[in-house]
This record gives C-alpha cells, sequence and structure tokens, in this order.
C-alpha cells in the first residue's frame, strides 16, 4: 500500500496515481524458485515484474505481450485478472508456449538464470492477428514502459515498432519509460544492443538503469558518466540504481544520491531492480520529488529482496510514506 505523510498521519492512498494509464510491454515467464528442497513454480519477467507492482501501488496497468493457448498460459492469465491487471492487449498464439526461466542463489543471495524460452509465444508477438489493433491501443496510454530485455526478444524490423510506438505516445503527450536491462545473452553483440537502445533514448522521459548495466554496456565507471551519456542522447530524467548504494537520479533541474533505509538481509535479489522501477515511476510520476520516488523505489526494492522469487505477497508489500508535492 502506498501511504502520505500528512499533518504527522500517515493517510493511506488508494489510488495515487490515477488515472495514471500504464501500457507495460515485453515477456512473463513460468519462474521456478527453489524453496529448501522443493521448487516452486510462479510467473515473472522484468518488464511484467514491473507492471505488477505498479498495478499494487495504484496505477491502471495493461500488460502487452503474447502467450499460448495452453494450462500454463491460462493460469497465467487467471492470476494477472486476479491482481487487478487489464489482459486486453494479451495476444494468443496457439502453437507456443511460455517461456521457462529457473533461478539459483548463492549465499549472498546472488541469482543465476538458466533459461528455456527460445521458442516462446512472446517472440512472434508482432506475427500475430490482432497486433496492429493492439499497438492503436498501446498508444493510448499515460505511460509506455519498455526493457532492453523487451527489445532483445525481437528483430531490427520489429524493434522499430516499438520505437514507433513511443513515438506515438509522446505525440499524444505521454511518457516513455526505459530500463536498459542489458542481457549479453540476449544480443547478438554489444553493439546491436547499444544501437537499439540509442534508438529509443530521444523518446525516453525517464531512463532506469543500474550501475553494472552502464560498465558493462558503455564502460561507465561513474554516475555522473551515465546522467551525461542519456541526457545527451535524449532522455529526460537519469535514475541510476546502485544496490546496497541506493540510487542516484538526475532531472533536468535537480541531482540527488539517496541511500537505503536500512541494509537488509538478501534472500533473493531477483526483481529488486524491477520492484525500484515501480515504486520510482508510481510515486515520481504521482508528483514526488526525484529524491521522495527514489527513497520509495530502495523501500520496495529493500523488501523484495528478503523474499525468494521475483514476486511477494501481496501480504508483505511495504507501506511506502512518501509525500507528494513536486510535478515532473
Amino acid at each position: 500500500m502506498l501511504s502520505i505523510a500528512h499533518e504527522g498521519e500517515v493517510v493511506p492512498l488508494q489510488n495515487p496515481v490515477v488515472p495514471l494509464r500504464v501500457v507495460a510491454a515485453g515477456e512473463c515467464m513460468l519462474e521456478l524458485s527453489r524453496h529448501g528442497e522443493l521448487w516452486r513454480l510462479g510467473t515473472a519477467g522484468d518488464s511484467f515484474n514491473t507492471a505488477l507492482y505498479l498495478q499494487r501501488l495504484g496505477a491502471q496497468v495493461r500488460y502487452f505481450t503474447a502467450l499460448g493457448q495452453d494450462p500454463f498460459s491460462e493460469e497465467m492469465l487467471q492470476s494477472w485478472v486476479q491482481e487487478g491487471l487489464d489482459t486486453s492487449l494479451v495476444l494468443r498464439d496457439p502453437a507456443r508456449l511460455p517461456g521457462l526461466y529457473a533461478i539459483r542463489t548463492d549465499d549472498r543471495g546472488e541469482r543465476s538464470f538458466y533459461y528455456w524460452r527460445q521458442h516462446a509465444a512472446a517472440r512472434q508477438l508482432f506475427r500475430l492477428p490482432g497486433i496492429d489493433a493492439a499497438l492503436q491501443a498501446a498508444a493510448q496510454c499515460d505511460l509506455l514502459y519498455l526493457t532492453g530485455i523487451t527489445l532483445s526478444l525481437f528483430d531490427a524490423t520489429e524493434r522499430r515498432r516499438w520505437v514507433e510506438l513511443a513515438t506515438q505516445v509522446r505525440r499524444q503527450g505521454g511518457r516513455v519509460a526505459f530500463d536498459p536491462n542489458y542481457r549479453p545473452r540476449g544480443w547478438a553483440s554489444a553493439a546491436e544492443a547499444r544501437a537499439a537502445m540509442e534508438s529509443i533514448a530521444p523518446l525516453i522521459s525517464i531512463l532506469l538503469t543500474t550501475n553494472e548495466d552502464e560498465k558493462i554496456l558503455f564502460g561507465h565507471r561513474r554516475t555522473l558518466d551515465a546522467f551525461t551519456h542519456w541526457r545527451n542522447a535524449g532522455a529526460g530524467e537519469v535514475v541510476v540504481k546502485l544496490g546496497v548504494e541506493g540510487a542516484a537520479v538526475q532531472s533536468s533541474t535537480h541531482t540527488a544520491q539517496v541511500a537505503v533505509p536500512e541494509v537488509v538481509r538478501v534472500v533473493d535479489s531477483t526483481g529488486a531492480g524491477d520492484s525500484f522501477n515501480a515504486a520510482y515511476l508510481a510515486t515520481r510520476l504521482g508528483g514526488a520529488s526525484i529524491s521522495e520516488a527514489a527513497h520509495a523505489g530502495n523501500l520496495l526494492a529493500g523488501a523484495v529482496v528478503q523474499v525468494s522469487g521475483a514476486i511477494i505477497p501481496a501480504a508483505q508489500m511495504p507501506c511506502l510514506i512518501v509525500p507528494l508535492r513536486d510535478s515532473l
């Protein structure tokens, strides 16, 4: 639950970002996570994780993807509807299944991923009936959320369709948020990834990256280098997630670094960055300052890393106390 501090009290906000209409695009997969000697089957994916947390924080979220027509896909859709997600932009491929991945974590909570997703339905998105109507509907949003992983699922021609969608959203007064979320195995080369991300950079309202991605993909050793690179590329606001050190943010008028409120025991870091993104976007677009939004992101990410898997139970969502004052 998201809350606002007001005259010494904590007042619940049922819908802090309404009428914020969000479209998040990408792939949701079946997720295997280990619990003792047993493995639990859940669902997750970088853009989906952010979409779900945004929905829980009060946004009206449509998830844009493709699934199969199998029992696993049906169960995924049912669980999304139960969470309140709008599934009207989910296309169906009768010949394919959802992707699958397994997580293994070490003693520090750092995770390794193992994927079975090359023939997933989501990769067929732009070849399915109904895609043109879905793109047209998706353009009618206040916020479009994309990631580098989403771009990596498609070829160069299909990636241009995401750029076209982002262009339409911006023309109609909406915003675009983007997380590079660089995974080398998803790209033919780092150069291909850089070119794809930089093609969408001028359309980005809020860029949410990590210090590790910046080092690997662009060779940036300092937060300032990431700020300069993305602002010069056209991004309006740049957030650099720094792990246990919190986050650094630069807007057109302010720069801030926000530490984590407390150091927590990391059980599983899966979904930490995705949940940070959701809390940052929900509070920032709800009127919070960059510092307040980064604080909210740190709080939610801190809760997520203490639970195994990318999605924590709804009952364990933290109360985010954020005074909403400034406009974006």
